[in-house]
């Protein structure tokens, strides 16, 4: 049982273009809601959820060349929460991905790994010293969000049962979170 007080739950990009019939979905995106509400009234010090909050014509779109359909525009319905998440216990919201020019997969920094998002700093004047991370989607910006944690010096968990990720085969992702000192729970 994890030290509450000194622990934050991080949702990641629970957002209505990650979820069935949005525009980037993540298979079964919508399935994790349910776990992710609970796990948000366990009492944890802090419960931070990030949004993708992209600037029009950002680079990860696809028409200017990047890898993804356009998705999560700055205050646009594809960039909001679903109804179905309760944000009654979320204390604080991260956007990222907000640079024209770079994408930012983790919820502490820009791609660059230099840019910070203020998420490490937000954590340390909170007295957080773990973080459990949940969300979408695992092998893009969950897994990268939890990599940051541990270059940040937080203890790291994955609650897996709120993940969905968007390859069907997440083994060889789930062997390389544990071997970083992640830990992974069901």
């Amino acid at each position: 049982m994890p030290d509450f007080q000194h622990s934050a739950l991080i949702i990641v990009d629970v957002q209505n273009d990650f979820l069935p019939h949005g525009a980037l979905a993540v298979p079964k995106g919508d399935e994790i809601i349910a776990q992710v509400n609970a796990l948000s009234h366990l009492g944890f010090g802090a419960v931070i959820a990030t949004q993708d909050w992209h600037p029009a014509n950002h680079c990860s779109f696809a028409p200017q060349g990047g890898p993804w359909p356009e998705h999560c525009v700055a205050a646009s319905s594809g960039a909001d929460f679903p109804k179905s998440l309760d944000l009654s216990p979320i204390s604080h919201i991260i956007h990222k991905g907000m640079a024209q020019n770079r994408d930012s997969y983790s919820a502490f920094f820009d791609n660059d790994h230099v840019t910070s998002t203020g998420l490490n700093t937000l954590l340390s004047g909170l007295s957080i010293n773990h973080v459990v991370i949940c969300g979408l989607a695992l092998d893009f910006c969950v897994a990268a969000t939890a990599e940051d944690a541990m270059r940040c010096g937080f203890r790291t968990d994955i609650a897996l049962e709120a993940c969905r990720g968007i390859n069907a085969d997440q083994s060889a992702l789930l062997q390389k979170l544990r071997s970083n000192g992640i830990t992974l729970s069901d």
